[in-house]
């Protein structure tokens, strides 16, 4: 059901803001004055009927405004007096009508819930924590989806360089090897396991990587082998210090 018009509960009573009564109605009359009005035609009684409490100030200062809290009984009957006024307009007696199916159907859904057994209202009670928590964990999913959709962070580009330049390094034989120092193989090597990488996932940048992936990027590098071709250039280089000797 659609909440046409607030209602709360306080102290075992059902309550609704004359002012938004006023406005959901779309009343032509001054709020202050109207239900001053209304409240004497009911012969409301201040405490049992209603209670005034008081409101923000304006923006240009002056005295706060009183907004008068109604029972539900004293906003239904009101509601109704709106509605047959005979100054009423057809669209306030139009949302009169509107209101009171909804006013009753507030007091009967309350009606239903205090008809409750103590057990019927535990598990009406686990019934809303148990939707609650459903939707929680929707969101929680939506997410979690969102963050494995999303590209790389720099951080996780520049954890993938690093592992990039480590398994190089293995590949060429470590700092000292002669492959290693030669700058031209060792950006071939560099280039060629940056390029496994970016044909793996059919991407022209690191950044274009899922953050889902980073594992997998990381796992192909781990497990990265040398083309045979650079296999040999890289023996070759690293051989020439035995011939020397």
């Amino acid at each position: 059901m659609n909440e046409l018009i607030k209602i709360t509960e306080k102290d075992g009573r059902q309550l609704v803001s004359a002012r938004e009564l006023h406005e959901f109605l779309k009343i032509q009359q001054d709020f202050s004055d109207w239900i001053k009005k209304q409240l004497s035609n009911i012969e409301a009684v201040k405490g049992l009927d209603f209670t005034l409490l008081k409101g923000k100030t304006t923006d240009l200062g002056g005295r706060p405004s009183v907004e008068y809290i109604l029972t539900l009984d004293a906003a239904k009957e009101i509601n109704m007096i709106a509605g047959i006024a005979p100054r009423a307009n057809e669209e306030t007696k139009r949302l009169s009508k509107e209101a009171r199916k909804y006013f009753i159907a507030c007091e009967k859904k309350l009606k239903e819930i205090k008809e409750l057994s103590p057990m019927e209202l535990m598990e009406l009670q686990f019934k809303v924590l148990k939707e609650q928590k459903e939707k929680i964990v929707q969101v929680e999913n939506k997410v979690d989806k969102l963050e494995e959709d999303m590209p790389l962070f720099q951080i996780d580009c520049k954890e993938i360089q690093a592992l990039v330049r480590k398994k190089g390094t293995e590949v060429l034989g470590g700092y000292r090897s002669i492959a290693y120092n030669d700058n031209s193989l060792r950006g071939k090597v560099y280039s060629d396991i940056q390029h496994q990488i970016k044909r793996e996932f059919g991407v022209t940048r690191y950044e274009a990587i899922k953050r889902s992936q980073l594992e997998k990027a990381k796992e192909i590098v781990n497990r990265y082998r040398v083309p045979l071709v650079l296999e040999d250039e890289i023996i070759l280089l690293n051989n020439q210090i035995q011939l020397i000797n």
